[in-house]
């Protein structure tokens, strides 16, 4: 790299953009609490719950894919600040239902299809937007600085979404508009490299197709992907937090709220350990093993009925899928193209995100067919098997030692 192309890099645009993220991804978490109880209080059915994650999640499947492709097309940060700023106007929106008073649920689920909308534009352009802001060779603690204030707000932001709550609706509308709007203006004034998308004659549905391709014609890259597919789908033991909190350690809705906290404060702990001591070696190794960690993880929850314990092992898994984050996240940027940075992050995010939302399905259904713990162990079996299968079927990924080894096609 040039001493002309090191120049376009500052340090104070890593900084903002991961204060963007950060406050953009506790609006979320804050609001996520207030509609829960919204809904819950007007619609008193669990089902209604349920039906605020689905509207959310269908505009993101759907949109996911064709977002990565505009995300190549035009100005990764200008379509970043457009979805930010659609994330604020549903806000507005929550604020006047709140104000008003709807005596049911259903216009609050069709802002709900808007916000899931934005977040399907905001997740493809953020997460492309991060290479064009650190040289190559920073770009993996660049990924665990960010991960680490992600997982923070994760942690922070539904407590804070409760405290508002007991002040008003209103308060924490507010707060999300305000956070919203700042997250859309910090990403508009960065700097870095720009991004000057190339001239094609293929069609969208060509374009979106380019990206699934490449995907599959990159094992590094597939590889990645796919395991922390299986190993999320197997091994979705969160899903069941609520039957080991009451019927198997019998801790109470106190405990509860401390088993969901565990694995969100181990990959915290990981994310801030990979700012100061990054990966430098053995890279697809220490992928796999840490997989087969999160798997060693999921059964010993399983198994225990001792509270710390289970504590323990759930902040192991925390540790160890932070550690398979950072590993997955920085091999397919740098495996990358600039031209398709878009479509390849909507890809992962594509197949993440079902892998989330199919793992709770998953655990849900195996646990009523064999009951809970049975269910929790055969998933951490199950990654332990995907595990060994993936190093058969991806050497290229296990052989990876360091993350300069990857080579950008042309």
């Amino acid at each position: 790299m040039s001493d002309h192309s090191r120049i376009v890099y500052r340090d104070r645009d890593l900084y903002s953009f991961v204060t963007s993220r950060f406050i953009a991804t506790l609006a979320i978490q804050v609001q996520s609490v207030a509609i829960g109880w919204q809904i819950y209080d007007m619609e008193r059915t669990p089902l209604a719950l349920g039906l605020v994650g689905l509207c959310q999640f269908l505009p993101m499947f759907l949109l996911t894919l064709p977002a990565g492709d505009i995300t190549d097309r035009f100005n990764q940060r200008r379509v970043y600040s457009l979805a930010a700023a659609l994330q604020a106007l549903c806000s507005i929106l929550f604020l006047a239902l709140s104000v008003f008073r709807p005596h049911t649920g259903w216009m609050y689920y069709v802002v709900l299809v808007l916000f899931g909308a934005a977040r399907g534009f905001a997740g493809p352009s953020g997460s492309s937007l991060l290479p064009f802001l650190v040289p190559p060779e920073r770009f993996s603690r660049a990924i665990a600085f960010s991960s680490s204030f992600f997982t923070a707000a994760t942690i922070s932001g539904p407590a804070l979404g409760g405290f508002l709550y007991g002040l008003g609706p209103v308060y924490v509308y507010s707060i999300c508009i305000a956070g919203f709007v700042g997250a859309a203006l910090i990403v508009a004034r960065l700097g870095g490299r720009r991004f000057v998308p190339e001239k094609s004659q293929t069609n969208r549905y060509e374009r979106v197709a380019e990206g699934v391709t490449f995907v599959r014609s990159r094992p590094v890259v597939l590889g990645a992907i796919s395991l922390d597919l299986f190993a999320v789908l197997l091994g979705g033991a969160t899903a069941l937090l609520p039957i080991y909190a009451r019927d198997i350690l019998h801790v109470g809705p106190l405990g509860f709220g401390f088993l969901r906290s565990a694995p969100a404060a181990g990959a915290f702990f990981m994310a801030f350990s990979l700012t100061h001591f990054p990966i430098r070696s053995g890279v697809g190794a220490k992928m796999f093993a840490t997989v087969a960690v999160f798997g060693i993880a999921t059964i010993v929850f399983g198994l225990s009925t001792y509270y710390p314990l289970s504590l323990l092992a759930l902040f192991v898994l925390g540790v160890s899928d932070m550690v398979s984050v950072n590993i997955r996240g920085t091999l397919i940027q740098l495996s990358t193209p600039d031209t398709m940075r878009g479509r390849v992050s909507a890809v992962s995010m594509l197949f993440i995100g079902a892998s989330n939302e199919l793992g709770e399905f998953e655990s849900g259904t195996t646990a009523a067919l064999m009951g809970t713990v049975p269910a929790v162990v055969a998933g951490g079996i199950g990654t332990l098997l995907v595990v060994g299968l993936w190093m058969k079927l991806f050497p290229p990924l296990r052989q990876v030692n360091k993350f300069a080894d990857i080579s950008v096609p042309v």
